[in-house]
């Protein structure tokens, strides 16, 4: 906040906490009695209940000149006033890492317990499960499933196909650091022709879709020169880089006709979060053996 406004912003605060003072000793007059008084309002019911101009009671009057000091004393402990810090020098960020420090020491302390394990003895133990699924069920779920079955673009993390590898290591490095798998668009590359000769390629060699033969052999040369660099000559796909196998049936986009061309004419990609600096180390082995165990029941 520039000077400027943190000395307006002063000034109005305070200007505003001293009018509300002078208002109500200004109005606290002593009370006169009698309905022809100059206090009189005027308004009257049931013939003879008048309305009174009086000052508010001195108890009450006490309780908002203790709200006005209190204001002051707030004031002047906590920030309030433009760029003044305050005698106690109180932040929300401070307060916020504080307690963030707190929680932080008691889950290193609670995660302690799973210290020194393998990730495949941890998928033995029904108390990291526990904890695991819980985390699963809080950061991982809403792609995943609750189920970890996963969806169209979401991979199914309870079978024993991975993009990336489905060791513990694999899965413990996915969960740490994340994925990002590109598949480019080869629209201007391979033309609508193109693109309808690698998905008949794909589809017949691999799917056992039969195919205009004519369509499958310029399909398998152009799948040679663009893709097999990704996917393998034999298609069998890339763990290092996330390549899928595009020889079985378990695609993360599906594998109708449509989808494949589709796939080839825009290209497809994938984020999957890195959680490091958001969960522990020994939090993210705990997760990891939750979902090594679900594909290799434990």
């Amino acid at each position: 906040m520039s000077s400027s406004w943190s000395t307006y912003i002063t000034i109005g605060v305070i200007i505003q906490i001293l009018a509300y003072l002078w208002l109500l000793l200004a109005t606290s007059k002593t009370e006169v009695e009698g309905a022809d008084s100059e206090n009189d309002t005027g308004h009257v019911w049931d013939e003879d209940l008048r309305e009174l101009n009086n000052p508010l009671p001195k108890w009450w009057l006490n309780l908002f000149i203790m709200t006005i000091v209190f204001g002051f004393l707030y004031l002047a402990l906590y920030p309030g006033l433009g760029n003044i810090k305050g005698l106690l020098g109180w932040t929300q960020e401070k307060q916020f890492k504080e307690e963030y420090a707190l929680v932080h020491e008691a889950r290193q302390e609670y995660f302690s317990q799973f210290k020194g394990k393998s990730i495949p003895e941890l998928a033995k133990d029904p108390e990291a499960l526990k904890i695991g699924g819980n985390i699963f069920a809080n950061r991982c779920a809403v792609c995943h499933g609750s189920d970890a079955q996963g969806a169209i673009g979401f991979p199914n993390l309870t079978d024993e196909e991975w993009l990336y590898g489905g060791e513990p290591e694999d899965i413990k490095t996915s969960i740490t650091n994340g994925r990002h798998g590109v598949m480019p668009p080869f629209a201007q590359v391979l033309g609508e022709e193109g693109i309808k000769q690698v998905a008949t390629f794909v589809r017949a060699t691999w799917h056992g879709k039969p195919g205009d033969p004519t369509l499958v052999e310029a399909g398998k040369q152009k799948f040679q020169n663009f893709c097999a660099a990704c996917h393998g000559v034999d298609g069998k796909g890339n763990k290092v880089i996330g390549a899928p196998d595009l020889t079985n049936e378990i695609w993360l986009h599906g594998t109708s006709d449509a989808i494949i061309e589709t796939v080839l004419h825009e290209g497809a990609s994938g984020t999957m979060p890195a959680h490091k600096g958001v969960l522990e180390p020994e939090a993210i082995k705990v997760v990891a053996a939750y979902v090594y165990s679900l594909s290799h029941n434990q």
